[in-house]
């Protein structure tokens, strides 16, 4: 999101390469809920965890989903993170996802050739935060693309599936796929629903003034061992979320989903809070933008999101450096600093979030260093 050089993004991840600092709690934003203290709580120390910047130099990395199960090329424990802009710092054409061990080690998972696609991707590639490992090892990443890295130029993309070696075996696209931006995933048996947010539906056109046309799908597939999966169904369960370009962050619209007991939270950026859609794995109509869960307070531009073992919401910010700690009931129980450079201190520098646990930490990309990071108790 933080447009500077790629050449000092480069030696900014170089340098951050052997960096660790210890963070207090910013703010004490209520108590824990009735599972107990916040899952942030004993969680202090940030540290680097390696350069998320392959061989050919893509940069900003978006996405980030921990593999959970071995197989193919996909490790246990490793971080997959893909990037979303290319070795020019242009939004909206990265093309590679790296997989990242807790060691440090960084491999090339995929990069991707816009120009031989086994489906439809309108406008090519540039890979967002819509990122999920299924069942099998396929990976689904989303795609919003740009011809030269600016909003103008922006196009409805897809979603991309690979295989668990990184080759691109099917895409994803129309159906009301714009501009796919986010993306959790559930997985029961043989069936995947992907929650995925657009924020392409009529911003471009809108030229920086704020639409609220922002939509939430359900993306029903069939899941084979052998062959790529099969959408069955798509559903709008949310719409109207505010979205628009943005010279800095090329489009801001609802961003980070999670899913915790039948309800989707989305991180609605542009309104500074987070609503709730009951009902997401069955409902057959849009719940508009939801119920309002929490609003400003400590959030600032709320992106990338995960949810917690016990069920609460955690969120970076958009517009400084920070992750908060949020419970279903709406209080928001915790806040770490996560980055402190730039100007304002951390904006434009965070976006993706994996939990880990055993123990509990989180993993999380920054956009100002292009490393992969993690917040821990030592």
């Amino acid at each position: 999101m933080r447009l500077v050089s790629a050449s000092r993004l480069a030696a900014v991840a170089v340098a951050a390469a052997t960096a660790i600092m210890t963070v207090g709690q910013t703010a004490s934003a209520g108590p824990a809920d009735r599972n107990g203290r916040p899952f942030l709580g004993p969680l202090h120390t940030v540290s680097t965890v390696a350069s998320t910047i392959p061989a050919n130099g893509d940069l900003n990395p978006y996405g980030t989903a921990l593999v959970k199960k071995s197989i193919g090329d996909l490790r246990r424990g490793n971080v997959l993170v893909s990037n979303f802009n290319n070795a020019a710092n242009e939004q909206g054409t990265g093309t590679t996802l790296v997989q990242v061990s807790p060691k440090g080690t960084t491999r090339l998972f995929a990069q991707i050739d816009p120009e031989n696609l086994p489906g439809p991707c309108p406008g090519g590639v540039g890979l967002t935060t819509a990122l999920s490992i299924l069942p099998g090892g396929w990976v689904v990443v989303g795609s919003l693309p740009t011809a030269d890295g600016t909003s103008d130029t922006a196009q409805a993309g897809c979603l991309l599936v690979l295989d668990k070696h990184g080759k691109v075996r099917e895409t994803f696209s129309g159906h009301g796929i714009n501009g796919p931006w986010d993306m959790t995933a559930k997985s029961d048996g043989d069936q995947t629903d992907l929650f995925v947010t657009n924020v392409l539906n009529g911003t471009v056109a809108a030229g920086g003034d704020i639409v609220r046309r922002g939509t939430v799908l359900r993306i029903t597939l069939r899941t084979h061992d052998k062959r790529p999966p099969t959408r069955i169904a798509t559903t709008k369960i949310g719409s109207g979320f505010a979205e628009k370009t943005d010279p800095d962050a090329l489009v801001i619209g609802p961003t980070g989903v999670g899913l915790r007991d039948g309800t989707l939270y989305v991180a609605d950026t542009v309104d500074n809070r987070i609503t709730a859609i009951p009902n997401a794995l069955t409902r057959d109509t849009s719940a508009g933008t939801g119920r309002v869960v929490t609003t400003d307070r400590h959030l600032n531009g709320p992106l990338g999101m995960a949810i917690t073992p016990k069920g609460n919401i955690l969120t970076v910010n958009g517009g400084d450096g920070n992750i908060v700690e949020t419970t279903p009931r709406g209080a928001q129980v915790a806040v770490r600093t996560l980055d402190t450079s730039g100007n304002p201190p951390g904006a434009g520098a965070l976006f993706g979030l994996a939990i880990a646990q055993n123990p509990d930490r989180v993993y999380f990309v920054d956009d100002a260093t292009n490393t992969l990071n993690l917040l821990s108790r030592h």
